[in-house]
């Protein structure tokens, strides 16, 4: 299941994301972690102790990136010819979570039990010529190309506020997990989400975040009504791991919290897994992309990429 986590800078997004990604490890199931945000916080937020994870990034690596997972595809001539968007078809390479291929190989790196990508930081060099979502179509192109199978999770902690809908990136989820703080600000970016959410069928639930006490949730559950799923309390062991002052486990979590982290596993695993309509969305959002720019910078009718054959899901491995 692929599992998005979005919200207001400052929410608490990353510090979730990275929350249930270490109560998916600990359980002993299959789980990747992509950092997706233009501030790389996750591998902190793990517990990374060094300066730096040792991961080449993703947005820096894409023409290779895009020659490993066009594979044999007939539709796709060359690295040049495929964009971000770019869905899979007959002959692309499929990857399963964290297989035994040259892209996890080359890309993933252990912080503490969970596996780690991350997309790169926005750099001096790209200031004033690119945008940051240029870099997540490493993560875009991963996820087209990804077969998760039962039991397997890929968390990613996207970019925050409405920033994220800069890129059809946010229909390639299973769920999003909108992270709220008890405030009008903080609900600002829910209305967003709720309305894109609704247009494409996409699944979202709310989670309040920093709540200190019975007003804070009910002024939550009067903005976000049903989708609200659950709360987290202040956290005295989020602070003390903020400030370096924890061995990074996740058993002194407040019991709140942690209930928390199991409700939304619940959440995560009562969904259906729908492949037809992951790969729609990716198609249509491949199409406008061509007709909006990228027809025109290739020279190229990007829309034959298309394959009408190519039947998503599991049975695309055989």
């Amino acid at each position: 299941m692929r599992v998005a986590f979005v919200g207001k800078g400052g929410s608490g997004k990353t510090t979730l994301s990275a929350l249930f990604s270490r109560h998916l490890a600990r359980s002993g199931e299959p789980v990747l972690a992509i950092d997706g945000d233009i501030n790389q916080h996750l591998a902190e937020a793990l517990g990374l102790d060094e300066d730096h994870l040792d991961a080449p990034p993703l947005g820096a690596h894409l023409p290779e990136i895009k020659d490993y997972l066009r594979g044999t595809n007939p539709r796709i001539a060359s690295r040049e010819a495929m964009i971000k968007t770019t869905p899979p078809g007959r002959g692309s390479r499929l990857l399963r979570l964290l297989g035994d291929d040259e892209l996890h190989a080359r890309h993933v790196r252990r912080v503490g039990d969970v596996p780690l990508m991350v997309t790169g930081e926005f750099d001096e060099g790209d200031l004033g010529v690119a945008c940051y979502h240029s870099k997540l179509g490493g993560v875009e192109l991963y996820l087209n190309h990804l077969i998760d199978g039962p039991g397997e999770y890929v968390v990613v902690d996207m970019t925050a506020g409405a920033d994220a809908f800069a890129s059809g990136l946010f229909t390639r989820f299973d769920i999003t997990f909108l992270v709220a703080e008890p405030t009008r600000k903080g609900v600002s970016v829910y209305r967003q989400y709720r309305d894109h959410a609704r247009e494409f069928g996409i699944r979202i639930a709310v989670i309040g975040n920093k709540v200190t006490g019975e007003d804070d949730l009910l002024f939550l559950k009067e903005q976000v009504g049903d989708d609200l799923l659950t709360h987290l309390v202040h956290s005295p062991w989020v602070r003390a791991a903020e400030q370096g002052r924890t061995e990074g486990e996740s058993d002194t979590l407040e019991p709140h919290n942690r209930h928390a982290l199991d409700v939304l596993r619940q959440a995560v695993d009562a969904g259906p897994k729908d492949w037809p309509a992951l790969h729609r969305h990716a198609v249509e959002f491949h199409l406008r992309n061509a007709r909006a720019w990228a027809d025109e910078a290739t020279g190229l009718d990007l829309a034959h990429q298309v394959d009408p054959d190519f039947v998503p899901g599991p049975t695309a491995l055989n």
